[in-house]
């Protein structure tokens, strides 16, 4: 019995041997990839900013400015290749007095590569409604799963171009520890207008009439990511927003603010990638350690009952003389030793006379007759 047990042991053991490569090779590629169907709000919050009321068509300063952005993902955006996300995103930028009055909305769709968060153009990626745009890089996403110390090319929505995202450090966040990157957008031209502004707006003489302009933008962006799962998890983006003559001599900033991940939501993006990161390990760490711990147990013990002797077998019980087998007989004490016989006496060589029976014995023997023969 115990050899049979042993064989299937052994089947066991190399069968969580064979399971613990498969699920760190194979399945983890299946399971590290980012979502399709991600839902995602998060609040910045920058204060002491300023901007110019077009409604009031006038400059507020020392106000509070509020960005709230919505990530969705489009899960038919894709048309059936799974191996795309399709996300969209959108950013309303207002005061935190007027909340029904943005200062600036923006939105953009991307299509990235669910494994290595790299940008791809199809799936009617757009940025403010503008599909001509090409994208590079990556975008919301750091590599999945596999963010190091180096630089990584950034796809900035707002100037339409890629530019360099630079390690710069190791910090914690709410107890998790990050990477920090710093992303610098220079002054860029992101749009002509067909407006005119008067001169005094712009800083030029009264004489110097209304001026044609065009809208530029410069950012100095900061994001904390978390290294496991290549989610970030805070972002500070200093922004400036301006219009400008084409010469440059007369210019006019329409918003600067210093938005920051407001705590709450930093709190909820650190849980959001422990989450995820506990997911990762699972598939990469810990279940292949625990197949192969148990594979090279059950190896051991199925081959030590596999190679352990045979037990004889156990022997026919006698037949009695019945016809039955076994003896019934209930064991007893053992049965002391016989003693040793004594010797024969030696016959004495002198002849004994011969005694006769008394006279009464002999009376009753003839009365009685002979005895019957049997």
């Amino acid at each position: 019995m115990r050899r049979p047990v042993g064989l299937v042991l052994i089947g066991l053991g190399a069968f969580f041997l064979t399971l613990a490569p498969l699920v760190r090779f194979y399945v983890a590629d299946q399971v590290v990839v980012a979502p399709l169907n991600r839902y995602q709000v998060t609040s910045l919050e920058s204060k002491d900013s300023t901007y110019f009321d077009e409604a009031e068509r006038k400059f507020k300063s020392g106000v509070t400015l509020l960005a709230r952005n919505t990530v969705r993902g489009d899960v038919r955006a894709n048309e059936g290749n799974d191996k795309i996300a399709v996300w969209d995103s959108t950013t309303n930028i207002y005061n935190q007095d007027k909340p029904d009055k943005p200062v600036q909305m923006q939105g953009f769709r991307i299509a990235f590569d669910r494994r290595t968060g790299a940008l791809t153009n199809c799936c009617g990626t757009n940025v403010d409604g503008d599909n001509g745009v090409r994208m590079s890089g990556y975008g919301l996403l750091f590599p999945v799963a596999n963010v190091h110390k180096r630089d990584y090319p950034f796809f900035d929505m707002t100037t339409k171009q890629t530019a360099p995202m630079q390690f710069n450090a190791v910090e914690k966040v709410h107890g998790l520890t990050t990477y920090r990157f710093t992303q610098t957008i220079p002054l860029t031209k992101t749009a002509a207008l067909d407006a005119k502004l008067p001169p005094k707006m712009l800083g030029l003489p009264d004489d110097a009439g209304d001026q044609k302009v065009d809208r530029y933008a410069e950012a100095y962006n900061t994001v904390w990511v978390d290294p496991r799962t290549g989610i970030p998890v805070k972002h500070r983006q200093n922004i400036r927003s301006s219009v400008r003559t084409a010469d440059g001599k007369g210019s006019m900033i329409v918003a600067q603010a210093d938005l920051i991940t407001v705590d709450k939501d930093q709190k909820a993006l650190v849980d959001m990638a422990n989450g995820e990161a506990l997911k990762i390990d699972m598939v990469r760490s810990y279940i292949p350690a625990a197949g192969v711990l148990l594979g090279l147990v059950l190896l051991f013990v199925g081959g030590y009952l596999g190679m352990a002797r045979r037990e004889p077998p156990p022997l026919a019980a006698p037949r009695r003389p019945d016809g039955k087998f076994g003896d019934m007989t209930p064991p007893g004490p053992p049965k002391p030793p016989a003693p040793p016989a004594a010797p024969a006496a030696q016959a004495d060589p002198t002849p004994q006379p011969r005694r006769t029976p008394p006279t009464s014995q002999r009376r009753q023997r003839k009365a009685a007759g002979p005895a019957k023969r049997r």
